[in-house]
């Protein structure tokens, strides 16, 4: 028999599940259960399965199966900030390229949906339930109740980074945050500079929170005194680094180097000193935190810590697919990597 039949007008169907089942000399249902996920299916029956799909070009119907399943087959891709920090931070847009890919390989495609906005969160909560088999959250802020309420309504989520008040109800993926600042401040010393200032992250933010933790624990463990005066915060942006900077030198002119919580906010911090007359880094070391791709565009390009985004982006859909075929809440931590370029 062909891998398609002619309909009554002498056109060409596309094969059915009857077909692969032929085609595998298994019952429809043993597809079936291939199809959703393998259960109770012997590895021989499933290669069998999978060998037929391949040689009919079957495609799975994803309505039909949506009306068995109870499942949309698709993931979103939640973003809680406003609009223009997708634009104009490229972690964002790196994570979601990962979480694609990774999606990809299991043919589940991904929802971008953006919630900087509460008209936006209430938009996008009404449209995930039902409508979507789990989130990936990103960029969660303490008070914010995204996480919380997905969680009340028993959407399957994941969050990039550690959600601040949750405790172990949420699953997440995190870069070790705390470690690599402590990386990077402890080269920074070892390097001989004694004036280490830094720029946090948002202190709403887990790693804004944790990349400050570690800059104070390192400085405590290398001798230095606690100056509040060299704590400045920062909100992620360019423009917030800039800002920063500038009260950065007004506040503590002998400062020979900074710790900054992100590599576009070490963007901004460069331009300053640059107006400011001061060499980088034979006055001032910088170091970032990220390895994006604004590391590279800085100039000097930025000493900074690599946060591994392939993984953190694998392991995000890896968790999530896992919740949602019925597995508890898991927590990934992942290390960081201090990397050596010209600005420290």
């Amino acid at each position: 028999m062909s891998r398609t039949e002619q309909n009554g007008a002498g056109r060409r169907r596309p094969p059915t599940i009857h077909d692969v089942a032929r085609e595998a000399g298994v019952s429809r249902g043993t597809v079936s259960r291939v199809l959703n996920g393998g259960h109770n299916v012997s590895p021989a029956a499933s290669e069998a399965v999978r060998s037929a799909i391949r040689r009919t070009g079957y495609t799975v119907n994803r309505h039909a199966r949506s009306l068995i399943t109870g499942r949309s087959d698709s993931v979103a891709f939640l973003l809680t900030e406003p609009q223009e920090r997708f634009f104009e931070d490229p972690n964002f847009n790196v994570l979601l390229r990962g979480c694609t890919t990774a999606l990809a390989a299991h043919d589940i495609p991904l929802l971008l949906m953006i919630a900087g906005t509460e008209a936006e969160r209430r938009r996008n909560m009404r449209y995930i339930a039902g409508h979507v088999d789990g989130v990936l959250l990103v960029s969660n802020h303490s008070g914010d109740p995204v996480a919380a309420q997905l969680y009340e309504a028993g959407v399957p989520l994941v969050a990039c980074g550690k959600p601040l008040g949750q405790g172990s109800r949420v699953s997440y993926v995190a870069a070790d945050d705390r470690n690599g600042a402590r990386d990077m401040v402890r080269f920074l010393y070892e390097s001989g500079r004694r004036r280490i200032a830094t720029v946090t992250g948002p202190l709403d933010t887990p790693g804004g929170v944790d990349r400050l933790a570690g800059y104070r624990e390192t400085l405590t463990e290398c001798g230095l005194p606690a100056d509040e005066s060299l704590i400045v915060p920062g909100d992620y942006s360019r423009a917030g680094g800039e800002a920063a900077a500038a009260l950065l030198l007004e506040r503590a002119p002998d400062v020979d180097a900074v710790f900054v919580a992100s590599d576009l906010m070490a963007q901004g911090v460069l331009s300053t000193l640059e107006r400011a007359g001061r060499r980088v880094p034979q006055d001032i070391a910088v170091g970032g935190f990220d390895d994006s791709p604004a590391a590279l565009a800085a100039r000097p390009e930025l000493t900074t810590v690599r946060q591994p985004w392939d993984r953190i982006s694998a392991e995000m859909v890896r968790v999530l697919l896992a919740q949602i075929g019925g597995e508890d809440p898991a927590a990934v931590i992942l290390p960081t990597e201090l990397v050596r370029r010209d600005s420290a």
